[in-house]
C-alpha cells in the first residue's frame, strides 16, 4: 500500500515552487498525499523564516503537525535558521521533529522521508502529468527561474538560508513554460529573488531553445516567453524585478501588448523598500535608488499601461520623520499602482538590527498605517480611471453572485480584484480560466467591478 503523506505550504511564491517539486518527486514515487494530518503516515512542513510573524507561523504549524499526527519533516528557510550558539533552531523548539532541512531541498527531503515512510516498491511514474504537481489553480501558475541572492541589504537574511544566486539554464525554464503553457496555464508568473540579475552567475551563458543559441540573460528570457504566451493565448507576468538600467530593454515588449492582448504584461513586481537616499544606503538595497523616479518616468512614457506594483518598509533603524515624508512624497510623484508596506520587524541574524536609533514599535505602525492610507488614495484614484474602458479579464472563480477575476495589473493574492457581475445572456456565460472581455463600471478601494 502507498504511504500517504501530509503536507504544509507556507511562504512566498518561491517556496510554493519548493513545495510543487517535493510533491511532484513523491507523486513520481509513488506515495499518495492525504488532505488531514490523521490520514497521513508523516506530514512535511516547508517554513518561512523571513519575518517574526513567519517565524511565529511557521512554528505553530509544525507544532499543529506534531500534536495532530506527531511524525513531522521539516523544510525550507526557516530550516536553515540558527539560534546564536549554532544550534538548530527548530529542533531546539520542537525536539521531535524527525528531520529538519533547508530550502529548495527536494533531494534531502526525499531522503528523509525514505527513512521513515520508505517509498512503495512499484510507482506509477506514468500517471505523472508532464508538468509536475502544481498547487496553484490550473490555469496559473509560478515559474522560477533562480534561486538565491547576491546582494546582502541589512533587513534581510535570505542569502544566509538560500545562499548565492544560481540561475536555472534557459532552455530548462522556457521548456518549462512551453509545457505549463500546452497544460492548459494562462498565466505565468516568473519568480526568483532578483530577476533582473538572470544570468549574471554564469556570465549571460549561451544556451539553446527550439535549435537556436539563446542568452541566459533577462532580456532573452522575457522575449522567449513572450513569444510562446502570445502562440498560447496566455499572460507573462513578472515578479521581483530590481529597477537595473537594462531592465528599459523590455518596457517596448510590455508596450506590444495593447497590440496583441497576450504575452509579457505590461505590470512590474518593483521591491523599491524605500526612496530617501539616506534610508536606501542604510539598507544597502542594489541600483542606484536617487534614480528611480527618473526611471519610473521613462518606463510610463514608453509603456502608458505599465502598471507598477512594489513594497516598501515603514520605520527602519534611523528613519526620521522628514525621511519617512520623503517617502510619502515620492509614492505620491511616482503614482505607485499597488504599494504594499510592512512596519519594520527586526529579524534574527539582520544587520540592520546594529543600526543606530531603532524607531519605536508605535510610530513604527503609525507610519504603516499612514503609507497605506496614501496608496489607497493613490490606488484609487487610478482605477476610476479605468471606469467606462473595456479590459481584459482572467477568470478565477465563478459563483451566483458573478465571477471573481483579475486584470493586468493584478498579480493573485497580493492585488486587487475584479468583480465581474453575473452575465446577462446565457452566450457571454463565463468559466474558471476564461480570459474575457469587461466593461469596469465602478471603482471600490483597489478592486473594480465590471460587466460582460
Amino acid at each position: 500500500m502507498a504511504g500517504k503523506v501530509g503536507f504544509v505550504s507556507l511562504g512566498c511564491p518561491k517556496a510554493l515552487v519548493d513545495s510543487e517539486l517535493i510533491l511532484t518527486q513523491l507523486s513520481a514515487e509513488g506515495y499518495e498525499t492525504s488532505k488531514d494530518y490523521a490520514g497521513a503516515d508523516l506530514v512535511v512542513v516547508n517554513t518561512c523564516g523571513f519575518i517574526d510573524s513567519a517565524v511565529e507561523e511557521s512554528l505553530a504549524a509544525i507544532g499543529d503537525a506534531l500534536s495532530e499526527n506527531g511524525k513531522v519533516i521539516v523544510t525550507g528557510c526557516l530550516g536553515a535558521r540558527k539560534n546564536t550558539d549554532g544550534s538548530d533552531l527548530i529542533k531546539s523548539i520542537h525536539p521531535k521533529v524527525l528531520a529538519v532541512t533547508g530550502p529548495h531541498a527536494t533531494a534531502e527531503v526525499m531522503q528523509a522521508i525514505h527513512v521513515h515512510l520508505p517509498k512503495p516498491h512499484d510507482p506509477f511514474t506514468d500517471l505523472l502529468p508532464p508538468i509536475g504537481i502544481k498547487l496553484t489553480p490550473r490555469h496559473y501558475a509560478y515559474l522560477k527561474i533562480s534561486e538565491g541572492c547576491n546582494h546582502r541589504c541589512t533587513f534581510c537574511i535570505i542569502p544566509s538560508m538560500r545562499g548565492d544566486l544560481v540561475s536555472r539554464p534557459i532552455g530548462e525554464v522556457l521548456l518549462e513554460a512551453t509545457k505549463l503553457f500546452e497544460s492548459g496555464v494562462k498565466e505565468l508568473l516568473v519568480v526568483s529573488q532578483d530577476t533582473s540579475a538572470y544570468g549574471v552567475d554564469i556570465q549571460y551563458r549561451t544556451g539553446f531553445w527550439d535549435g537556436k543559441p539563446v542568452k541566459t540573460r533577462m532580456f532573452d528570457l522575457v522575449n522567449a516567453l513572450n513569444q510562446i504566451a502570445r502562440e498560447h493565448q496566455a499572460w507573462v507576468r513578472l515578479h521581483y524585478v530590481y529597477p537595473y538600467p537594462h531592465v528599459d530593454d523590455i518596457l517596448p515588449l510590455m508596450a506590444e501588448f495593447a497590440d496583441h492582448g497576450y504575452g509579457v504584461l505590461p505590470y512590474l513586481d518593483i521591491p523599491l523598500q524605500h526612496a530617501h537616499p539616506d534610508v536606501l544606503k542604510r539598507m544597502k538595497r542594489p541600483a542606484s535608488g536617487e534614480r528611480n523616479m527618473e526611471r519610473i518616468q521613462a518606463w510610463r512614457a514608453a509603456c502608458p499601461d505599465l502598471v507598477i506594483r512594489s513594497t516598501f518598509i515603514a520605520g527602519f533603524p534611523g528613519e526620521t520623520e522628514a525621511e519617512f515624508q520623503y517617502l510619502l512624497d515620492f509614492l505620491d510623484e511616482a503614482q505607485i499602482d499597488r504599494a504594499g508596506c510592512f512596519a519594520y520587524s527586526p529579524v534574527a541574524g539582520a544587520t540592520a538590527n546594529l543600526l543606530d536609533s531603532p524607531v519605536p514599535e508605535v510610530i513604527r505602525e503609525e507610519r504603516r498605517a499612514r503609507f497605506m492610507a496614501k496608496a489607497e488614495e493613490i490606488s484609487i484614484k487610478r482605477l476610476s480611471k479605468k471606469v467606462g474602458k473595456r479590459i481584459g479579464v482572467l477568470i478565477d472563480r465563478v459563483d451566483e453572485s458573478g465571477g471573481i477575476g483579475r486584470s493586468v495589473g493584478d498579480a493573485p493574492e497580493i492585488d486587487g480584484l475584479v468583480r465581474v457581475l453575473p452575465a446577462s445572456k446565457p452566450s457571454k456565460r463565463f468559466r474558471v480560466g476564461d480570459m474575457i472581455k469587461v466593461t469596469v463600471i465602478s471603482a471600490q478601494g483597489h478592486d473594480l467591478i465590471a460587466e460582460t
